[in-house]
């Protein structure tokens, strides 16, 4: 049986590859390994080659694109143009959040075309099934459940969100209905509805050693999910999530102990104000696994700009210790993103996350700013776009305002130009 990169490295065994991708993080090889053997770091497409890069502790906060087909609007062609959307927008990693019928041949696409990292959930594929084979989606069948994780991840997939906290202990105590919202992650949902019916508990939570078992075999990295995130501001925090990521934090210490990569997944929709410390709580309880959040909401009360509301949730998340942001689009909340919501989703997050690596200190983040202002300051517009987090808007909106000429915001008064001319008479 062949071993995870964990279980090479604590036998002293640095593959080449790895020196590599240390050089592709900007990170010294030691260090990469240090973090790995600690559990604050992970490795996305290791096994694959798929865009292979690190999430977690030292390097750049990364961001993931969510694509795929609903019951109601399922076409391959569609979910082709969102993926080369989210590439276009320079997306770190990319996950596959089909529930229709023909979810596999959406998935067989997604890891042939992409070239990042690929995700999915593995619960989307098993509610599918129970729903076309027995009437409804909550009708799961462990051994159904497991094979549909196994053939995931043979397929190629890198990583996969389990909902593996999700368990009748919470359920009993926390119904639902102990929310304003409920509880609004999908997976998770499923996963309290199959409880509720059944009286069973979690198969994931049950069976977690099978779970093991597949993620070692196949070197898959396991994304525990956050079942119990809030989907309103009023339920940020309470006992249903925080219950959750205590458990979390106990999965995290057994997959790490058998050699296999874990991230941790966190809100959801939280307070501006409460970023920071649900950050810090979700890291402490969770091991310092590299964190990987949704958004997070800053406020409900701006469906259409939910990109923004999400963006300045992960700019202090991220600065707070956030290692992964997972984009929001337009779209959250009022339906299916287009290929544009895709692209602006991921230009948002993008702009979030290196924000937050600036105050993070990453190596190289802040000298990306600095070439710009350089660019700037020369009147150079043709620098100035190149560096821009997104060329072709830049570009666009400097032709459309301006042309070829000088800016039209400030015209002969361009501060630049001021500064020169006074320059230029002190001089002469």
């Amino acid at each position: 049986m062949s071993q995870t990169l964990l279980q090479e490295l604590r036998k002293g065994q640095v593959p080449e590859k790895l020196k590599h991708l240390a050089e592709k993080e900007n990170i010294a090889t030691p260090v990469l390994i240090k973090n790995i053997l600690e559990g604050t770091a992970v490795v996305l497409g290791y096994r694959t080659g798929r865009g292979t890069m690190v999430v977690g502790n030292g390097v750049k906060t990364k961001v993931n694109a969510n694509i795929g087909a609903s019951t109601l609007t399922s076409s391959i062609e569609y979910e082709k143009k969102k993926l080369a959307a989210a590439l276009r927008a320079k997306t770190d990693a990319v996950m596959d959040l089909s529930l229709a019928d023909n979810i596999v041949e959406i998935r067989e696409v997604i890891l042939r075309e992409s070239t990042v990292p690929v995700g999915t959930v593995p619960i989307y594929e098993a509610a599918t099934m129970a729903r076309i084979k027995r009437g409804a989606v909550i009708k799961l069948d462990v051994d159904e459940f497991f094979d549909c994780i196994e053939r995931q991840m043979k397929e190629g997939v890198d990583f996969v969100t389990v909902h593996c906290g999700v368990v009748k202990s919470l359920i009993d105590k926390f119904p639902p209905e102990f929310r304003l919202e409920g509880i609004v992650s999908r997976g998770g949902a499923i996963t309290a509805a199959y409880i509720r019916n059944t009286g069973r508990e979690n198969p994931l939570y049950e069976y977690y050693d099978r779970l093991l078992d597949l993620a070692e075999e196949y070197d898959c990295v396991l994304s525990l999910g956050d079942g119990m995130r809030p989907g309103a501001l009023f339920d940020a925090s309470d006992s249903l999530e925080v219950g959750e990521q205590v458990i979390l934090g106990e999965l995290q210490k057994r997959a790490f102990e058998r050699g296999v990569m874990v991230m941790i997944e966190g809100p959801g929709h939280v307070p501006l104000h409460l970023v920071e410390k649900s950050v810090k709580r979700i890291k402490k309880l969770t091991n310092n696994a590299p964190l990987y959040l949704l958004g997070p909401i800053v406020t409900d009360v701006a469906p259409g700009y939910d990109h923004i509301t999400s963006a300045i949730g992960a700019g202090v998340a991220g600065m707070s210790g956030a290692d992964f942001i997972c984009y929001v689009t337009p779209s959250e909340h009022l339906g299916l993103p287009t290929e544009q919501d895709v692209f602006d989703g991921v230009i948002a997050a993008r702009i979030a996350a290196h924000a937050a690596d600036i105050a993070k200190n990453i190596p190289g983040a802040i000298q990306w700013d600095n070439e710009l202002s350089k660019a700037r300051k020369a009147l150079d517009w043709d620098r100035q776009i190149e560096l821009s987090i997104d060329p072709e808007t830049a570009r666009r909106v400097r032709k459309e305002r301006s042309g070829e000429g000088a800016c039209t915001m400030c015209g002969e008064y361009c501060v630049f130009l001021v500064l020169k001319e006074q320059k230029d008479n002190k001089t002469s």
